[in-house]
Formats: structure tokens, C-alpha cells, sequence
């Protein structure tokens, strides 16, 4: 499981808030390393937190007891990163606050592209316009979880002949 993830953003605090509306969560100062960098934390049982940075912090690891070294740099713009929320409200909660904060926002399936199957539906959050979030709301999260079970995931590969998990 994991908890917490850490993202960049042009204005941290307003992206923080827009991701603790949408978990229905609250905003705080992240006291880390980073000057201007805030949280959404969610309050749920699983202490489920994102670190939202300033667009330009990068991290290194530290040497000897430094854990880790924050600095600034170069902004990205485009990468591969992305992360799937579950968040406890609606699809229509999630466009609201999308465009309200200027981000680009749409429903997608998702499945294989040869078949066009959708195996499970996502609201694609944009923000900033270049970070994707997969939002999944209360109706979309069954799904999700019932296609990522090792037996589902173990039938579907064998019948795709592709090889074994690692164990």
C-alpha cells in the first residue's frame, strides 16, 4: 500500500487544497525540507497524504547522516509519473473542482487498446495541465480492485502465454 507520494506543482497550496477537497481532507504546511510545500492529507485509516512541492524542489540523497538533500532545479514538465486516488466523492465533485482550478478533466476507460475493452472506468485530473491523476470515485473503485486480484491477473496472463510472476 502506499501512503503518501510526493508532487510537484506551480502553486502548491492551491493544488493541495483542491486534492484534500477531493479526498475530503484538509490542507496543512508540510514542515519537510521544502519551503512552500503542503499537504493534503485525507484522514483516512490508511494515513493516505500528498506532499504537494514547489515545481522546482528536487531531492538527493543525503551524505553520512543526511537523509535527504533538498535543492531546486529545473521544472518538469512531462514524465511518466502518475498515481490512481480513490477519493469519497462524485464524478461531478471531481469535474467541479477541476475546472475550477483550470485543470483539464474527462472520464476514460481504461483496457487494452486492441480490444477496446474498458476494464475499469477513471476521471483523468490534469494538474497544472501535465501531471495526470487517475481520480476514482465510490463506483469506480470495485472495478478496479476486482481486475487486480493475482488470480484475475494470474488467469488473464496465462492465457496470454506471457510468463509467470516473479516470486
Amino acid at each position: 500500500m502506499i501512503h503518501h507520494v510526493s508532487i510537484p506543482a506551480h502553486e502548491p497550496r492551491a493544488a493541495a487544497e483542491a486534492l484534500a477537497e477531493l479526498m475530503s481532507g484538509k490542507c496543512y504546511p508540510f514542515p519537510g525540507p521544502v519551503p512552500g510545500a503542503f499537504m493534503a492529507v485525507s484522514g483516512d485509516a490508511h494515513g493516505t497524504m500528498i506532499e504537494v512541492y514547489p515545481e522546482d524542489a528536487v531531492f538527493r540523497p543525503g551524505i553520512g547522516e543526511d537523509e535527504v538533500v533538498a535543492s531546486t532545479g529545473k521544472p518538469i514538465c512531462e514524465h511518466a509519473f502518475h498515481l490512481l486516488l480513490s477519493v469519497p466523492v462524485d464524478a461531478a465533485t471531481v469535474s467541479r473542482i477541476g475546472k475550477r482550478m483550470g485543470w483539464r478533466t474527462q472520464r476514460c476507460g481504461r483496457g487494452p487498446k486492441a480490444t477496446g475493452a474498458v476494464l475499469f472506468e477513471v476521471i483523468e485530473l490534469w494538474l497544472d495541465n501535465r501531471l495526470m491523476i487517475e481520480v476514482a470515485t465510490p463506483d469506480m473503485v470495485p472495478a478496479y480492485t476486482e481486475l487486480f486480484r493475482f488470480d484475475k491477473l494470474d488467469a488473464f496472463f496465462e492465457r496470454m502465454g506471457a510468463m509467470a510472476p516473479a516470486e
